[in-house]
C-alpha cells in the first residue's frame, strides 16, 4: 500500500502514523531506537506489506499490469489503490479527505525533527504539491506515475500506467474494496498484537 492507506490504517493514533509512515527508511531492529509508539507504526506498516504482497486480491490486480511493467506491478498497485481510497474517502471516514490531510501536514511538522532526513527533504514537496489530495484524481496519479518512473530512469514505464488503470478501472475499483475491507481488519488485530509484543520486549 501507499502513503495515505498507511496513514489511515494507523488506528488515529499520531505515534503509529508517523512509525507507519517512515518505515520504508527505518532498516532491520534500528526501529527499537525509537519511542514505543513509532516502533508499533513501524512493524504495523512491515506486516500491511507482507500482508498485501501475498494477498490473491492484489496478486489479481498486479497480473493485470505484469506483461508490460513486470516487477514494477506491485508499486503501480500501491499507488493505484492508494487513488480508489482517496476516490471513495467518504466510504471510510467522516472528516473530510483535505482536512484529514491537512491534519497529517501538521502532525509531520511537530515531529519533524524525529523524521529520517529523506522524509525532511521530501516532506516540503509533498506539503506543496498537497500529493495526498491529488491521488483522488486520475490527474494527480499521473503525476506520481510520472515521478516514479523518472526515478527509474525511464525504464520501468510506470508513466504510461494510467492506460491500464482508465481500461480497467472498476476491476481494480471491485478489487480494492473488497482487499481493503481484509486489510483494515487485519491492521486492527495486528495492532492488538503488536501491543502485546513490544509490551513483553520492554
Amino acid at each position: 500500500m501507499n502513503f495515505l492507506a498507511h496513514i489511515y490504517l494507523s488506528n488515529n493514533d499520531d505515534q503509529i502514523t508517523i512509525g507507519n509512515f517512515i518505515a520504508d527508511g527505518i532498516r532491520g531492529k534500528r526501529y527499537k531506537k525509537f519511542p514505543i509508539g513509532i516502533q508499533k507504526g513501524i512493524l504495523l506498516h512491515r506486516q500491511i506489506d507482507t500482508f498485501t504482497d501475498a494477498h490473491p486480491i492484489v496478486r489479481q490486480s498486479t497480473k493485470r499490469l505484469h506483461k508490460n511493467y513486470g516487477h514494477y506491478s506491485g508499486v503501480i498497485v500501491d499507488i493505484l489503490y492508494d487513488h480508489f481510497l482517496a476516490k471513495n474517502w467518504a466510504n471510510y471516514s467522516e472528516i473530510p479527505l483535505a482536512e484529514y490531510i491537512d491534519s497529517f501536514y501538521d502532525l509531520l511538522g511537530k515531529h519533524f525533527e524525529i523524521l529520517p532526513v529523506r522524509i525532511q527533504k521530501m516532506m516540503p514537496h509533498m506539503i506543496a504539491g498537497n500529493w495526498l489530495l491529488s491521488y483522488a484524481k486520475i490527474e494527480g496519479i499521473q503525476k506520481v506515475l510520472d515521478g516514479m518512473n523518472r526515478r527509474t530512469q525511464n525504464k520501468s514505464g510506470m508513466d504510461t500506467a494510467t492506460v491500464e488503470l482508465k481500461e480497467f478501472y472498476t476491476e481494480f475499483d471491485t478489487e480494492f474494496t473488497a482487499f481493503f475491507k481484509e486489510l483494515i481488519a487485519f491492521s486492527k488485530i495486528t495492532l492488538q498484537d503488536l501491543e502485546i509484543q513490544l509490551a513483553h520486549e520492554d
